[in-house]
């Protein structure tokens, strides 16, 4: 009889702890995205700012993301994206594992304090730091030059793309993938190594098995990240490299048209949600098994 009555205290007490965080969800996220949503269904006149009030509704914005330009747009968002990514945590999980097993405590709190600083400074500054670096007025374009390349051609402004993303996600990757190797026991590899396991053999079979859900969630945010970005591939695009958010911003600040703008939103907010579903199930299912 005590574990009903606890549960029935408890109920009530819930809800008013909930409210306050419910409220914040409601109207910073609900509304915004059913506002997109009836925003979406309008007819757009051209020449006035948003929809007209009282327009019939219509799919006629949907059916416009059926363009290849849009297809084509969307592709090359999550392609970088995915590929920055990727890249990204390449390069960090190495990174933080070093954190945690291979420096000391003082150069420990100082890497940490190195990747919260990347993360916490602008991020017009690091663009446009890469752009000077990568750009095409670089400190790279001789090296280009010499190999035959042009510092202009498309390959070129995707690698730059990428490396703007890859300069991003990495404090973030690292931070997160810190926790995770803190969790994993030293005494597992260490037992592997004296069972006459290579280094390199038990960190495959035991410190990258352990930390694969770390990693998972890792590659979902940087890619969230990545695919959301609007101010590198902006710059380093240099008007040939577009992803979604720049379509977005254009819908709705250079031609006013809100109706195509929301579409353009919500079609990809799906897909994303769709590509992160995605990749849990697989995990979920590898894990499984």
């Amino acid at each position: 009889m005590g574990r009903p009555m606890s549960a029935a205290v408890s109920r009530p007490s819930v809800v008013p702890l909930l409210a306050p965080a419910s409220l914040i969800l409601v109207a910073g996220f609900v509304l915004p995205l059913v506002n997109l949503g009836i925003e979406s269904l309008h007819q757009f006149t051209p020449g006035r700012v948003g929809s007209v009030e009282g327009a019939p509704l219509t799919l006629e914005n949907y059916q416009e993301l059926l363009n290849g330009a849009f297809g084509d747009v969307l592709a090359t968002t999550f392609w970088l994206g995915g590929l920055a990514a990727a890249i990204g945590l390449t390069v960090a999980f190495p990174l933080a594992y070093c954190i945690v097993r291979r420096f000391s405590p003082r150069w420990r709190t100082l890497a940490l304090g190195m990747m919260i600083m990347l993360v916490l400074s602008s991020i017009l500054v690091k663009t446009y730091a890469i752009e000077l670096t990568f750009g095409a007025v670089g400190v790279t374009r001789p090296l280009l030059l010499a190999l035959g390349i042009s510092p202009n051609s498309h390959g070129v402004i995707e690698a730059v793309v990428v490396a703007g993303l890859v300069h991003a996600i990495v404090p973030v990757a690292v931070l997160t993938l810190v926790g995770a190797v803190q969790s994993i026991d030293p005494r597992l590899v260490d037992a592997a190594q004296s069972l006459g396991a290579p280094a390199w053999k038990a960190h495959l079979t035991i410190t990258l098995p352990l930390s694969l859900p770390a990693l998972v969630s890792s590659f979902l945010v940087s890619l969230t990240f990545a695919i959301s970005a609007f101010v590198i591939p902006m710059v380093l695009g240099r008007g040939r490299i577009l992803f979604m958010s720049n379509i977005i911003y254009t819908r709705f600040s250079d031609i006013a048209n809100y109706p195509s703008g929301a579409a353009v939103s919500l079609a990809m907010l799906a897909v994303a949600m769709v590509v992160i579903a995605f990749v849990q199930a697989v995990h979920g299912r590898r894990a499984r098994t």
